[in-house]
């Protein structure tokens, strides 16, 4: 069988040794021979045959040995290896309708640069695509980074996409393709991986990362606490940037036991990134997190987002003059009177705040038991930039999702990933094509191997 005939290959055999050696370097600071060894149950002539040509490749770094950090007691002192981290880079973009983000990261997922432009969200493909190209370049000369000291780029859009990372065709509209305008045909040719993903998608995995979940904020409370391969792959959700042990827990493909979570971008419109059972939901499509069902809810009405439809009320408001002059909601100019200003208010006690903050509980209670009832998870994670406005929003919202729950309600928390969570995501999911295909990579000034790989 093909199987046993490959395993037999020498060439094959170091490569999957090589393999199992990165997969325990990509998330410690440093690890020792001894540890490899424990780890892998290879060889100590094995492992450091490997290390050393993970070393060749650019992949890991010789580290000082135990005898000059003070770690060893007697005996030989252990060899030390980490990450080479700054031999490959990802980029990750937030392209969202309004404001466009770009972060370049490290191997390790530090971020080392970041830019953010606002955008007319009326502009055409063209030019969006123009933005993105010449955001990514500002991002990359902050970083003092070239096109060749990427590996990966991962691009977060406010549209379903399907494995090749394209949007479907609307029926009489044109949205879905104005925010994906080709965004791996314009970053295929600089030679990096690209995957295109739904933002919601992207906060999904952003959020298991955070310790499955565990990196929110209780509404009311203090701060608390797959690979998904290439555009031409990206329907395995294996590590979606949150598996395989790898800084983060959760998100896996095959369906077993594992968290079951929504994580909800909810500015200018509802868009969920599902993840149930450990596994991240696309659907056919690629539009199972599409929330324009809500059009269809009593009391709702809409997908549009809680940044919106407060923006929207409070500026009613003030026009029909429900909103009293001595109300901060009044000394705001017209045009900045926006989701936060009311959130603000409210926060501080004001009357006309507060009513508005409580017509929006009963709504996104609505929202939230939609949600619950089709989907029976554990916890709805609210994302973006409202996120760490709305603590008094979710404290309102909690009995209204009760009335409209007809068993336990989930917990509903708000993000403490704010506007960078669809970043989060699309970093970690570059990382994630970058872990499963490294020793198909090959690194930036990286020595010529002396070894077979």
């Amino acid at each position: 069988m093909a199987l046993s005939t490959g395993v037999s290959s020498p060439s094959l055999l170091r490569r999957m040794n090589a393999a199992e050696v990165l997969r325990h370097a990509w998330s410690v600071d440093a690890v020792t021979a001894s540890d490899l060894i424990a780890l892998t149950g290879l060889t100590r002539s094995t492992v450091l045959g490997v290390c050393d040509d993970l070393i060749d490749h650019g992949w890991m770094v010789s580290l000082a040995d135990a005898r000059s950090t003070g770690e060893y007691r007697k005996g030989r002192p252990a060899r030390r290896y980490a990450l080479a981290r700054s031999a490959g880079h990802v980029v990750g973009v937030d392209a969202g309708q309004h404001q466009l983000t770009a972060v370049v990261a490290d191997l390790r997922g530090d971020v080392l640069a970041r830019a953010v432009r606002r955008i007319d969200p009326c502009g055409s493909a063209d030019d969006r695509r123009r933005i993105v190209s010449a955001l990514v370049d500002d991002t990359l000369a902050s970083a003092s980074l070239a096109d060749d000291d990427v590996l990966a780029v991962t691009v977060g859009v406010p549209a379903p996409t399907d494995a090749e990372g394209r949007s479907p065709v609307e029926a009489g509209a044109d949205f879905w393709e104005l925010m994906n305008p080709d965004y791996v045909g314009l970053f295929a040719p600089r030679g990096w991986a690209v995957v295109v993903e739904n933002d919601a998608n992207l906060a999904a995995v952003a959020e298991a990362a955070a310790r499955e979940v565990g990196g929110v904020r209780r509404a009311g409370a203090a701060s608390a606490a797959g690979d998904a391969g290439d555009a031409s792959d990206a329907g395995d959700a294996s590590d979606a940037g949150a598996g395989a042990g790898v800084r983060g827990a959760g998100v896996r493909g095959d369906g077993g036991a594992g968290p079951s979570f929504v994580t909800l971008l909810a500015g200018e419109r509802f868009g969920a990134g599902f993840v149930l059972d450990g596994a991240l939901v696309r659907g056919n499509r690629g539009a199972a997190g599409e929330m324009r069902l809500l059009d269809l809810v009593d009391g709702v009405g809409s997908a549009d987002g809680i940044g919106a439809v407060l923006r929207d009320w409070a500026r009613a408001a003030r026009a029909l003059g429900t909103v009293p002059e001595s109300s901060p909601l009044w000394a705001v100019p017209l045009d900045r009177l926006d989701a936060a200003a009311v959130l603000a208010a409210a926060d501080a006690g004001d009357p006309a705040a507060l009513r508005l903050v409580e017509r929006m509980a009963e709504r996104f209670g609505r929202v939230c038991a939609v949600l619950s009832g089709m989907l029976d998870v554990d916890r709805i994670v609210v994302a973006g930039a409202v996120a760490p406005s709305i603590g008094l929003l979710l404290e309102r919202t909690t009995p209204w999702l009760s009335r409209f729950t007809h068993r336990a309600a989930p917990e509903v928390v708000a993000s403490t990933l704010g506007d960078a969570v669809v970043t989060t995501g699309a970093v970690e999911r570059a990382l994630a094509h970058v872990r499963g295909h490294a020793l198909e990579l090959t690194l930036p000034g990286a020595a010529d191997a002396t070894r077979a790989s």
